[in-house]
């Protein structure tokens, strides 16, 4: 078999969809599995969808997430590059390519000049609405001589060109994921390749390129599906043999709908920004549609190279479960390098006014422990200004359990020897909150529950949370005092 290529040719109209990172992800893995290239293309044909700096947020999207690629269309010191011997790798700088291509095909009988105006065919459209037929092409202009559509067209005329479908042929191709694919070329239009500014069509595009690229597999959302017999017939036309095709399921909500903007966040960057780990973000997504044999659900990339095969690919659209991805993403924040978790929520400490910059750097390591204290319970890095805001400020118990806790008999005397033990000592340390309890125990003969729960309602507002003795040391022998003069109000 020749060497595997794939490729994800995205169009640059926005930020990177969750879809097609998933997309992405799995040309990826297929790539890396058989040892072969993965190639970036951009798609950028349809000239009114472009967007300023989509490029780049696309290239920064797939880096993020621990995607390499082989060639095609990389950034380096801001600027542009395309590296590769089959460039140009941005549709846009290939329309001489295009135009060769779209004229052989026009000698050959394969495709025709047609030069109806658009209220022609909004005109026919309708007409075959109201019929109940499925609106498309007439095949007004098929029946124009080549000599004469060269000459209108010579003359100036406003033409665009389209595929010559044969009447009443089957045509099938082989999908990895559907099995035998059959279409009938009468249910089909006769799509247009070329448009009137010049640019070609997705349809026409796609094909030159994955041919002159030597794409072997071409794997992509299900919604190409229904276009594939008119690429599977134009390679035909142009004399070529296709590639293998893999459709991929669409990415669902929990209604199964598609996945949009609507809904909440759906593009690359909006799970960045609310602190998901790289890591947790692309292992969740590879279960979106596809489950290796042994069933296992964590996996760094490499394990997924493994084990990836489209085999296993489901033919139903993948739904994507907030709470499953929270899950698998947890999971990474608890395994990452402490100081690597404490670099990346520090932007969500410093915009919820919690810390500044300096700040953090100047107490470093008690941030870490302040980090390490909550990471347990964190699903993403934008809940940490919310897990760790009970340490600043002043003392707040709102919560019924608690207050019910600082009500007990016993509360005063505790308070009183918790105060008598921080006045023993110049500051409160790791040794000192680890044998603070049990001290606190000695004088006052409350044990257990009784003595643990009113303590930590006192300096933490709350009966449930982290480790007691970490918020011992992060509040310190000057906030313990203050939150222990402050309770007084809530006893």
């Amino acid at each position: 078999m020749s060497e595997v290529r794939v490729r994800f040719a995205p169009s640059p109209t926005g930020y990177l969809h969750i879809g097609g990172l998933r997309t992405a992800l799995y040309n990826y893995l297929f790539a890396r599995k058989n040892g072969g290239k993965f190639i970036l293309r951009i798609e950028d044909t349809d000239r009114t969808r472009f967007v300023e700096g989509a490029i780049e947020n696309l290239i920064n999207s797939l880096k993020w997430s621990g995607i390499d690629y082989d060639e095609g269309v990389f950034v380096e010191n801001g600027k542009i590059v395309q590296k590769g011997d089959m460039g140009p790798y941005i549709q846009s700088e290939r329309l001489e390519i295009y135009e060769k291509y779209v004229d052989e095909l026009i000698e050959k009988g394969e495709a025709y000049y047609c030069f109806c105006t658009k209220e022609r065919l909004d005109r026919v459209r309708e007409e075959q609405r109201i019929k109940g037929q499925v609106p498309k092409y007439d095949g007004f202009c098929r029946g124009i001589s080549l000599e004469e559509a060269k000459k209108r067209v010579a003359a100036g005329e406003e033409h665009v060109v389209r595929l010559k479908l044969p009447r009443n042929k089957d045509i099938s191709f082989m999908d990895a994921v559907r099995g035998k694919v059959t279409i009938n070329s009468d249910e089909m239009d006769d799509q247009v390749l070329m448009k009137s500014d010049g640019f070609p069509t997705y349809h026409l595009a796609v094909v030159v390129d994955d041919h002159l690229m030597k794409i072997t597999h071409v794997v992509r959302g299900e919604e190409w599906l229904p276009s594939t017999p008119k690429h599977v017939y134009l390679f035909e036309a142009l004399g070529w043999e296709a590639p293998e095709f893999v459709h991929l399921p669409t990415v669902l909500n929990k209604d199964r709908k598609k996945l949009s903007k609507r809904q909440g966040d759906v593009s690359v960057e909006d799970f960045r920004s609310r602190g998901y780990l790289p890591e947790g973000l692309v292992n969740y997504l590879a279960l979106v549609g596809w489950s290796p044999e042994d069933g296992e659900e964590i996996m760094s990339m490499d394990e997924m190279i493994e084990k990836f095969t489209f085999e296993r690919v489901g033919k139903s659209g993948g739904i994507f479960d907030k709470e499953k991805l929270n899950w698998v993403n947890a999971h990474y924040i608890k395994e990452y390098p402490l100081d690597a978790i404490a670099e990346l929520s520090m932007p969500f400490v410093v915009d919820a006014g919690l810390m500044t910059e300096e700040e953090i750097e100047k107490k470093y390591d008690w941030y870490l422990l302040l980090i390490d204290t909550i990471r347990e319970s964190l699903d993403v890095l934008e809940e940490v200004p919310e897990k760790i805001s009970f340490l600043f400020g002043d003392l707040e118990v709102t919560e019924e359990d608690a207050l019910n806790e600082l009500k007990g008999g016993q509360v005063p005397d505790l308070i009183e020897a918790f105060k008598e033990e921080l006045n023993e000592v110049d500051e409160v340390d790791m040794e000192f909150a680890s044998g603070v309890m049990k001290k606190i125990q000695k004088k006052t003969g409350v044990k257990g529950k009784n003595l643990f729960m009113p303590v930590r309602a006192a300096i933490s507002g709350n009966v449930h949370g982290p480790e007691l003795k970490n918020i011992i040391v992060l509040l310190g022998k000057e906030g313990l005092l203050n939150r222990l003069n402050e309770v007084a109000k809530y006893m």
